[in-house]
């Protein structure tokens, strides 16, 4: 049960290197090294890590072509080593099928190789930058990018579902449809569909028909089981979800959820019924189509779907204008922008976050024997109505972001009373960053609950890090070892009818560690110092980490606040037991209200935006 507790921790969408144990951070970055040296051997440079997910690594290089001046961008993708076989060979599944494809706007599977254990495979690198990323940077995209990917992606779904395509003589499902598939060149436009590790030669057509081709196939398939695999559960569609059999339907979810995320600056489909696709500024054809697509009713969604297909002609022919829309983004509460003093890992910390699920007891995902639903968080959505996962993914995409503060919101039945403090230290990225708090707001807006959500957001570069052997052993920290803060530019005047408290809403029930008294007395009198920040005990049998982001905002007080610090290192021995306990303060109480509710207003894109 302790390990259980113990998940419910990190809304982030990967654990930083700076959260690991020593140990396994060694471990990792060792790999990571041992695979960029045996690709520089064989002849690759500008070897460097693109990313890593549940499956594997994916690394980029340049191979120069002898005979040419060219240089060739490459992608190498290597299967965890860890992982059950059955699963590491998947990547030669992705690899069979990727190679069969043949599209301009699908990169070109090179080489596929196993070398004893590790399954890896070369392909062609896609040009640009992932849509993901370029929504964190600019935040919603402009309705005519979002249209124009659309089209995109509507071409290579045709390709992808027209059965004479394939050497199987079945359409292909790609089965992971998200921002961060796709990946978008500036220079031309154009989009690249990546990551084929979960498509599948697809069981029914969109018609709901088997796709066999024969009498003696149709006999001997099994038309009971699904061979689809499990998408990310924040973008695929509830057929897909529930484990129904592959379709070209899956992929039209994700494009649908895919468009609807851009064009919100959102991570998810899920905010859909608070922020309607119908109050993104789109055009009212493809607002209209993509409400039908991401419907609760399936016969809709196909119909939508459908529809859309069918109607890619007027959507070609929409007027759109000939430079981007800047989507203008107004802050419902204040965001700080100051500039970047060193490198920040951020990581969004959420408390109090049971009271958001549905009180059923039964996770729908939980019988999935899949890679993805590591991704705890995820899997711990799956208790929650479409409103609370969307908002719990909002508060987590503030985890993209270099920024620190904390963010406390209570519901009542009046509406909803928000208290906040967030920094964010790079400037460039302030539209994008206000539109995701924005997000927040209206979808904490649409939840219609009474309960207190706390989140703090700190910099993992700054968690301390106390390691021992056994569990019978006492937490030491080493004499150099510190918890450092920061001084405000400015001293603050305390103001005693405003102060916030560490203690403003009593224990937090989804919290699980028990802190000694004398450990909580030195919280206390840290407390009754003016600062703002966090501070978080997180114990697993053999580590302790302190995560922490302070600012001291009374100057008069640094060598008690300092003192105050350094004798929570030396009271560490006294902690016993495993989980978690968190603190957070804001400068002040500085409460703002917002009415609950149900749907934002529509907000169509001008029939004619050249008048």
């Amino acid at each position: 049960m302790t390990n259980k507790k113990l998940q419910h921790f990190y809304i982030a969408q990967e654990q930083s290197i700076y959260l690991l144990s020593h140990k396994d951070a060694t471990k990792l970055k060792q790999w990571v090294d041992l695979c960029q040296q045996q690709l520089k051997q064989v002849g690759f440079e500008e070897v460097a890590l693109l990313g890593k997910g549940a499956y594997g690594f994916v690394f980029s290089g340049i191979k120069r072509r002898e005979s040419e001046e060219k240089e060739l961008p490459v992608v190498f993708k290597f299967s965890r080593v860890n992982l059950p076989q059955h699963v590491q060979d998947r990547l030669a599944e992705e690899a069979d099928i990727q190679g069969q494809l043949n599209h301009p706007q699908i990169p070109k599977v090179i080489e596929y190789q196993k070398i004893k254990r590790q399954s890896i495979l070369q392909m062609t690198r896609a040009p640009g930058i992932d849509l993901e990323q370029l929504s964190l940077q600019v935040g919603p995209l402009a309705p005519e990018l979002v249209m124009s990917i659309a089209l995109q992606l509507a071409d290579i779904l045709l390709y992808l579902r027209e059965a004479n395509n394939h050497r199987q003589l079945k359409p292909v499902v790609h089965g992971d449809i998200k921002p961060s598939n796709l990946v978008y060149d500036k220079s031309t436009g154009k989009v690249q569909l990546i990551d084929w590790g979960s498509s599948v030669s697809a069981q029914l057509d969109c018609n709901q028909q088997s796709t066999s081709t024969n009498v003696m196939e149709l006999m001997s398939s099994d038309l009971q089981h699904s061979n689809a695999r499990l998408g990310d559960v924040y973008f695929i569609g509830p057929e897909q979800l529930n484990g129904g059999l592959s379709t070209p339907r899956f992929d039209e979810q994700g494009l649908a959820a895919t468009l609807y995320a851009l064009a919100s600056g959102q991570s998810c489909r899920y905010g859909i019924k608070v922020i309607p696709a119908n109050a993104l500024g789109l055009p009212k054809l493809l607002a209209q189509v993509l409400t039908g697509m991401l419907s609760d009713d399936e016969k809709l969604r196909s119909q939508a779907g459908d529809y859309f297909f069918n109607n890619l002609s007027y959507l070609n022919n929409v007027v759109l204008a000939d430079k981007l829309t800047q989507v203008e983004v107004i802050a419902h509460i204040p965001v700080w922008a100051k500039p970047q003093s060193g490198q920040i890992d951020t990581v969004v910390y959420g408390s109090r976050k049971s009271f958001l699920r549905e009180q059923t007891g039964h996770d729908s995902l939980s019988e999935i024997d899949d890679a993805q639903l590591d991704k705890y968080y995820k899997n711990y959505l799956m208790g929650m109505g479409d409103n609370e996962k969307a908002f719990i993914a909002a508060l987590s995409r503030l985890g993209n972001f270099p920024v620190v503060g904390g963010i406390a919101i209570r519901w009542a039945k009046e509406g909803v009373y928000i208290d906040s403090n967030l920094t964010l230290f790079d400037e460039t990225l302030k539209n994008s960053f206000t539109s995701a708090v924005n997000n927040i707001i209206s979808l904490a807006q649409g939840i219609f609950r009474v309960g207190v959500f706390k989140s703090c957001l700190f910099n993992a570069r700054n968690t301390l890090h106390v390691e021992r052997i056994s569990e019978s052993q006492p937490f030491i920290a080493k004499p150099a070892q510190e918890i450092n803060f920061d001084i405000s530019d400015v001293p603050d005047v305390d103001d005693i009818t405003r102060l916030h408290s560490y203690f403003e809403d009593g224990k937090d029930p989804d919290e699980y560690l028990y802190l000694p008294d004398e450990l909580m007395t030195v919280l206390a009198e840290l407390n009754l110092i003016h600062h703002t920040g966090c501070i978080i005990f997180e114990v697993l049998p053999k580590h302790l980490k302190i995560h922490s982001y302070l600012m001291l905002l009374n100057h008069e007080k640094k060598a008690e606040f300092k003192a105050c610090l350094a004798k929570l290192l030396t009271l560490l021995p006294t902690i016993d037991g495993v989980g978690i306990s968190g603190f957070m303060k804001l400068p002040y109480k500085d409460t703002r209200f917002f009415e609950h509710i149900s749907s934002m207003p529509d907000k169509f894109y001008p029939k004619n935006p050249k008048l």
